[in-house]
């Protein structure tokens, strides 16, 4: 028989997924667009040994912030870890490696892993140390090019509004940044949303992400999905 769920599941089987010392690739920007219940389950396990990417370190207590300051993490590929003064001692201590890739970059180095590029060319720091430090330069047509590497990660996490049982998201606004990106470039990719709708509910012009990018759903805390049974 089908299963009429599709690929809704529970918090508690998709943390089955989560091991220590994975590396783990999260949507938000500042928290926002960050999956609350996924980033608490992986705490309530106690997850440890992570290497984080994503935009940023979130605040202490908002978003992906909270397990950088419970010192979850031990390696962070971000943009900035400015909105987060734990990540910055941690940091300063030698207790958390931090890789810096402009925000561009670092969005457009995802994207490369989701589609299955291994890395790209840019120019954007070949003058910063901080950005170009131990990277790899390319000669094309006269000019100097950084390589940066793709990512991709064992497991990405995201957060959408909407979603159907096949896994196609639609995302609340400023909450999409970077997740339609993090959703592509995970082996395995779980999805938290706030509302479930029955198949056929989404309007095909309104859908970001493909169900094709998403192997699990679960709702938010609070949502109610029990039209799924009917």
């Amino acid at each position: 028989m089908e299963n009429p769920f599709g690929k809704i599941t529970t918090l508690e089987k998709v943390l089955e997924l989560f091991y220590n010392g994975m590396t783990l690739m999260f949507g938000g920007f500042g928290g926002v667009g960050s999956p609350p219940t996924l980033i608490y389950g992986i705490l309530d396990k106690g997850i440890k040994d992570i290497t984080l990417i994503g935009n940023d370190t979130g605040f202490p207590h908002i978003g992906i912030g909270k397990l950088v300051s419970q010192e979850r993490a031990v390696k962070v590929i971000a943009s900035h870890i400015g909105s987060n003064p734990i990540a910055g001692k941690l940091m300063h201590e030698g207790r958390l490696e931090v890789e810096f890739s402009p925000q561009g970059i670092l969005a457009e180095r995802i994207r490369a892993g989701g589609v299955g590029l291994p890395a790209i060319l840019s120019d954007i720091g070949m003058d910063n140390e901080l950005v170009s430090k131990n990277k790899p330069h390319f000669l094309l047509n006269g000019k100097d090019y950084l390589i940066e590497t793709a990512l991709t990660a064992e497991v990405s996490i995201v957060y959408a509004k909407k979603a159907d049982p096949y896994g196609n998201l639609i995302y609340d606004k400023s909450a999409r940044n970077t997740n339609p990106l993090v959703a592509m470039a995970g082996d395995i990719t779980i999805a938290e949303v706030e509302e479930i709708v029955p198949l056929g509910s989404l309007d095909p012009d309104e859908i970001v992400t493909p169900g094709v990018f998403v192997d699990h759903i679960i709702p938010s805390k609070g949502v109610n999905w029990k039209w799924a049974w009917e």
